[in-house]
């Protein structure tokens, strides 16, 4: 009879970059459980425009918005710039389903990612380039989806 921890000894390890990359996708899907998700500090220079969002937070965004904002983080994390820049100059979100009231919000998710990303890839000295910051932020999306509520 196999013994209950024979499943360990059996199973392949997991590369540390894998472990890390779902350990940073789990804590910012946490982060994202909550409205608005946390932030060290803003800018108002740079994220002023932001502020409403904290001083009078609207409610919770709808999920098609933080999908929509996956899409714009891919996007420039990728340095498609042409695709994200068609996309908000020509108010694709709208086709999307997203109200024109959503696009305050869906710029601070993107951001919101990005930085986070990029901060990832300035602590780990450039380890996490670009390429995974995206597998991160795939496996982030596969864990938002996990989550029916708040985000249904």
């Amino acid at each position: 009879m196999a013994s209950r921890w024979d499943y360990l000894f059996e199973s392949k390890p997991v590369p540390l970059m894998d472990h890390m990359l779902e350990e940073v996708a789990k804590l910012l899907a946490k982060d994202l459980q909550q409205w608005p998700p946390p932030v060290q500090e803003i800018d108002l220079d740079v994220g002023g425009q932001f502020a409403p969002l904290f001083t009078e937070p609207p409610p919770r965004p709808v999920r098609a918005v933080y999908d929509e904002a996956l899409r714009l983080s891919r996007w420039e994390l990728s340095r498609e710039l042409e695709a994200y820049d068609d996309y908000m100059r020509n108010k694709r979100y709208l086709e999307r389903g997203l109200a024109p009231t959503d696009r305050l919000v869906l710029l601070f998710l993107n951001r919101w990612m990005v930085d986070h990303m990029l901060g990832l890839g300035e602590a780990t000295e450039g380890r996490v380039n670009r390429r995974l910051m995206l597998q991160c932020l795939d496996r982030l999306e596969a864990r938002l989806r996990l989550v029916q509520t708040p985000f249904s």
